[in-house]
């Protein structure tokens, strides 16, 4: 009989496959979060002031998709599909992920603290947003 090291007790391991499903989830609920919050802001606003702030964020997060986070994204998967068939739920991002990502949330709060208006701050939400929305459907491919 085959016993697993102590460190491996209490691992919470799943099928391969599940980092996929589970890393495309969290990056669209972030992503869709992020853009719910970014149209609230801008329906406080102006029309033509809103429109162009949505415009130029939702295309600026077009290029943080293609340039960016597809880039993180695919790095993703590739490493993803080296693991074993049974992994650690929590190995759906690498390590350095997880401070990038702690980076991003204090940025996200110190720029909510700020005296930015919130039509900048919208805009900075929907560039990130939409490249996390975006970037989310490659995880979403993989699995077909």
């Amino acid at each position: 009989m085959r016993t697993k090291p102590a460190d491996r007790k209490y691992t919470p391991a799943v099928a391969r496959h599940w980092l996929l499903l589970l890393a495309g989830v969290v990056w669209s609920g972030v992503g869709i979060t992020l853009c719910v919050v970014a149209a609230y802001w801008l329906s406080l606003s102006d029309w033509p002031k809103s429109g162009w702030s949505a415009g130029l964020g939702i295309g600026l997060g077009v290029l943080v998709y293609r340039f960016g986070f597809s880039v993180i994204a695919r790095k993703n998967i590739a490493r993803i599909a080296l693991k074993p068939e049974r992994v650690c739920i929590f190995a759906f991002q690498a390590w350095r992920s997880y401070l990038l990502i702690i980076i991003m949330a204090s940025l996200g709060f110190a720029l909510r603290q700020s005296h930015l208006p919130r039509l900048i701050l919208a805009m900075i939400y929907l560039i990130v947003g939409t490249g996390l929305v975006l970037s989310s459907s490659l995880y979403y491919k993989e699995l077909l």
